[in-house]
C-alpha cells in the first residue's frame, strides 16, 4: 500500500462517496453544455432532441438527503464488461484491486475517463449483492453494506462471503435491519438497498412473461413490482419506450403515496392510474348496490356485451344499386347477406368488420365491372365504397355503435336487457342491475341520455368493454397491477386489455380483498386478466410488520383466507403489541391518550378508524389540539399524524398505527368476511408499534 494512501476504511469510503458525487456533477454539466444547434434538420428534431437532454439532466439530479451508493462487492476477479452502463462496454484494463470492487447505486456514475464509480443496482454484476451467500458466493469475496445518516455515510458492515472460518455464523445484517425499520416520514421509499433473494428473483424475471405475486403484509409486493418496472425499463429500455409502461393502483392516495419511488430509481416515464382512470368515458355521479355491483362486474357481462354490440346487424331485404355515370351494378340481398355473414364469422372488432364491408360491396362491383369489359382500379373501388348507395346499405345493415348509448339502453331497456341477456343471467339478476326497476301494469320510464344519466363505477367498466368490443383498445408493453385482489372480472379484462400484447406484473393478498367481488384464486383472476400460464410467486416472510403484530393479525386469517399461508416476520424486534379495552363512552378520550403517546416517538402515525367515525375523530383531534393530515397528503416532521379511513389504509404503512374500534371497522362492510378483511389491512399497517382501542368487544376471531 502507497504510503500516502489513507488507511481509515469509513474515510476511504466517504472520499468515494464524494468523488462519485463530484463525478454525477460533471455527468450533468456535460449534458447541460451540450449545443445542439448544429445537429437538428428541423424544428421538430430539436424538439425532441431538447426534452430528450432535459429528461437526462432530471435523471442525473443528485438528491443530497438519498445515498448515491449503498454497497460494495469485491470480486475475486474482474467482473469484466457488465461494469459499463447497460451492460455494454470493455472489460477494465489490469487486474488489480480496483478492477475488481463495485459500488452499488441507484444508477450508473463514471469519472472523467468513462471508468465506473458506481454501477446501477440493475446490471448483471450488481446481481451477487442481492443473491450472493456463504453457501453460494457467486465470486463475490466481500459485502460491504453501507449505513446514512440523511446523506452523510456513517457506518459499513463487512460480509465476507469466502471465507470459511465465517460460514457458520450466519448473523442477520444490522444495518439492513436498522434500514428496514428506520421511521416513515413522507412517501413510500424504495427497498433498492433492502432487496432480498426471492424478491430479487421476480424483480429481475423477464420482459416477456406475466408475473403474479401473492404477498402477505409487509413483504415488499408494491415495492418489488415498482422495482420491476425500473429494472424492465433498464434491460428493455427502447422496447419500453416504444409500447409504453403503466403502474396501476387502487385509489389516488395509494398512487400519491409510491410515486417518489420510480423517479428516485432514476425513472421519470412512468404512468400512474387507477382502473377507474383507465375506463374514464363518463361522469360517474351513480352507486350500485353491492349484489348489482358483483353482477355488473361479472365476467357474464362481456358476452351480454358482445351481443348487444352486434344486435343491430340485420340482414338486408333489398339489393344495392350503385350508379356510376350511364350504368347501373346491381348487387342482390342474397350476396349482400353472404358480405355480411362472412364479416360475422369472422369475429372481428365491430368498427373493422363496419369498415370492411362498403370495400367489399365495392369488390363485388368491380367483379361486374370487369366482367363487362372495363378495366377499374383500386381509385375506382375507392370511390365505389363511398358511393352513397353503398354507405346507406352499410349503415342499414351493420349500423354505428356508440358505447355508452349502447350501455344505457342495455340498463334502462329491459326488454332488450332480457334479448341480450337471455341464457347468461337469471330474471332476478336482470331487475337488480336496471336502474329503474319495472313495476308491473307501469310503462317503463323514458331511458335518460348520456349525459344525464347516474353512471356508475361498474357502468364505466361496461362501457369500456363495450368500446373495445367496438375498436381495439391500444396495448402497452407492461402493467404493474397492485391490489389485485380487489378486482372484479370485468376490471381484470379492462385492465388486461391494455396490455393484451405486452406482460403483466400482478401484485395483491388474497386475504386483504374488501369488495364483495375480491377474487377467490389467483387462477381464476389471471384467466380474466388474458394471461392464464402466468407464474405465481408466493412472498411470505414479513419485513415491514413485527412478528407479534403479524401474529395477532393472522388470528383472522382461517377466517378470511382458509388455506392460505400464515405470513412469517424476519424482524428481530418484535414490535409494540397494545390492546386496550376502554368503557365506550370514554372511546374517544382513549383514542387521543394512544395518538399522544406514538406522537412522542419518531416516526409516522396512522389513525385508521371505520369511515364512518372519521367525522367524530376529527373534531376530537381537531378539540385536543392535534394536527392530522388526510391520506394522499405528504407527512412532515411538523405534522406526522394521519386521520385514516378503513377503506383507504390498503396499501398505506406508518411506524405506529392506532386502530379505533375494530368491530365498527367490521360492522361497515356489507359482510363479516368482508368485515374481517378490511380489518386485517388495518392491523398490517404497522411497521414498528400498534395500539388496538375498542369499547365494543372485539370481533370473535380476533379476541381468540
Amino acid at each position: 500500500m502507497p504510503a500516502h494512501e489513507d488507511t481509515d476504511p469509513l474515510r476511504r469510503e466517504r472520499a468515494h462517496l464524494a468523488a462519485s458525487r463530484a463525478a454525477l456533477r460533471g455527468m450533468r454539466a456535460d449534458v447541460e453544455a451540450l449545443d445542439i444547434s448544429d445537429v437538428t434538420a428541423n424544428w421538430v428534431n430539436a424538439a425532441v432532441l431538447e426534452h430528450q437532454i432535459g429528461e437526462r439532466i432530471k435523471a442525473l439530479a443528485d438528491h443530497a438527503h438519498t445515498p448515491l451508493f449503498f454497497g460494495r462487492l469485491d470480486y475475486l476477479h474482474a467482473p469484466g464488461a457488465e461494469l459499463a452502463e447497460g451492460g455494454e462496454g470493455e472489460p477494465p484494463a489490469g487486474g488489480g484491486e480496483e478492477d475488481q470492487r463495485c459500488y452499488i447505486g441507484r444508477r450508473h456514475v463514471h469519472d472523467a475517463g468513462g471508468d465506473p464509480m458506481v454501477i446501477d443496482w440493475r446490471a448483471p454484476v450488481s446481481q451477487p449483492f442481492y443473491r450472493a451467500s456463504k453457501k453460494a458466493p457467486m465470486d463475490v469475496v466481500l459485502r460491504r453494506r453501507f449505513g446514512y445518516t440523511g446523506g452523510d455515510l456513517t457506518a459499513y458492515e463487512d460480509e465476507h462471503l469466502s471465507d470459511p472460518a465465517e460460514a457458520e455464523k450466519g448473523t442477520a445484517s444490522k444495518l439492513l435491519q436498522a434500514e428496514i425499520e428506520r421511521p416513515r416520514v413522507g412517501p413510500m421509499r424504495d427497498i433498492v438497498a433492502t432487496i432480498q433473494p426471492e424478491q430479487d428473483e421476480i424483480v429481475r424475471a423477464g420482459l416477456a412473461g406475466t408475473v403474479c405475486v401473492q404477498g402477505a403484509p409487509g413483504t415488499g409486493k408494491t415495492a418489488v413490482g415498482l422495482h420491476r418496472v425500473a429494472y424492465l425499463l433498464y434491460a428493455h429500455r427502447e422496447r419500453l419506450a416504444r409500447t409504453g409502461t403503466l403502474v396501476i393502483g387502487p385509489n389516488r392516495s395509494f398512487l400519491h403515496y409510491i410515486e417518489q419511488v420510480l423517479p428516485a430509481l432514476g425513472e421519470l416515464e412512468v404512468r400512474q392510474a387507477t382502473v377507474g382512470d383507465l375506463v374514464a368515458r363518463v361522469e360517474l355521479r351513480g352507486e350500485d348496490t353491492a349484489a348489482a355491483a358483483r353482477i355488473k362486474g361479472d365476467a357474464r357481462m362481456a358476452d351480454v356485451l358482445r351481443r348487444a354490440v352486434r344486435s343491430g346487424v340485420t340482414m338486408p331485404t333489398e339489393p344495392c344499386v350503385v350508379v356510376r355515370g350511364s350504368r347501373r351494378w346491381r348487387i342482390p340481398a342474397y350476396e349482400l347477406e353472404e358480405l355480411v355473414r362472412e364479416l360475422q364469422a369472422r369475429d372481428i372488432r365491430y368498427e373493422a368488420a363496419r369498415a370492411a364491408l362498403p370495400q367489399r360491396i365495392a369488390h363485388a362491383v368491380l367483379v361486374r365491372m370487369e366482367a363487362a369489359g372495363e378495366a377499374p382500379d383500386d381509385r375506382v373501388q375507392d370511390a365505389v365504397a363511398r358511393n352513397p348507395a353503398v354507405k346507406a346499405a352499410v349503415k342499414a345493415m351493420w349500423p354505428p355503435v356508440d358505447p355508452a348509448k349502447l350501455v344505457l339502453r342495455l340498463l334502462s331497456d329491459p326488454d332488450f336487457l332480457a334479448e341480450q341477456a337471455e341464457g347468461l343471467l337469471t330474471a332476478e339478476e336482470q331487475k337488480e342491475i336496471l336502474w329503474q326497476k319495472p313495476v308491473l301494469g307501469s310503462p317503463m320510464p323514458k331511458a335518460r341520455g348520456v349525459r344525464a344519466a347516474k353512471w356508475s363505477a361498474a357502468d364505466a367498466v361496461l362501457i369500456d368493454e363495450a368500446a373495445d368490443l367496438v375498436e381495439r383498445t391500444p396495448s402497452l408493453g407492461h402493467v404493474v397491477l397492485d391490489e389485485a385482489q380487489d378486482l372484479s372480472p370485468m376490471q381484470y379484462r379492462a385492465v388486461g386489455r391494455r396490455c393484451s400484447t405486452g406482460s403483466a406484473t400482478v401484485l395483491g393478498d388474497l386475504a386483504q380483498g374488501t369488495t364483495p367481488w375480491a377474487t377467490g384464486s389467483w387462477s381464476e383472476a389471471l384467466a380474466h386478466l388474458g394471461k392464464p400460464d402466468a407464474r405465481i410467486e408466493e412472498l411470505t416472510a414479513g419485513f415491514r410488520v413485527p412478528r407479534e403484530i403479524i401474529a395477532y393479525a393472522s388470528r383472522l386469517l382461517p377466517a378470511i383466507a382458509p388455506g392460505l399461508a400464515e405470513a412469517s416476520s424476519v424482524r428481530e424486534s418484535p414490535g409494540s403489541l397494545e390492546i386496550r379495552q376502554v368503557a365506550p363512552g370514554d372511546l374517544d378520550p382513549a383514542v387521543l391518550a394512544a395518538c399522544g403517546e406514538v406522537l412522542a416517538r419518531e416516526g409516522s402515525v396512522g389513525l385508521i378508524a371505520a369511515d364512518a367515525r372519521i367525522p367524530a375523530l376529527t373534531e376530537a383531534l381537531g378539540g385536543a389540539g392535534i394536527a392530522h393530515l388526510a391520506p394522499g397528503e405528504e407527512t412532515s416532521a411538523a405534522v406526522r399524524l394521519t386521520l385514516v379511513p378503513a377503506s383507504l389504509a390498503k396499501g398505506l404503512e406508518y411506524d405506529y398505527v392506532v386502530v379505533d374500534e375494530p368491530a365498527a371497522v367490521v360492522d361497515a362492510e356489507p359482510d363479516e368476511r368482508t368485515g374481517l378483511r378490511r380489518l386485517y389491512v388495518a392491523l398490517t399497517r404497522a411497521v414498528s408499534g400498534l395500539w388496538v382501542i375498542h369499547g365494543a368487544p372485539l370481533p370473535r376471531r380476533l379476541a381468540g
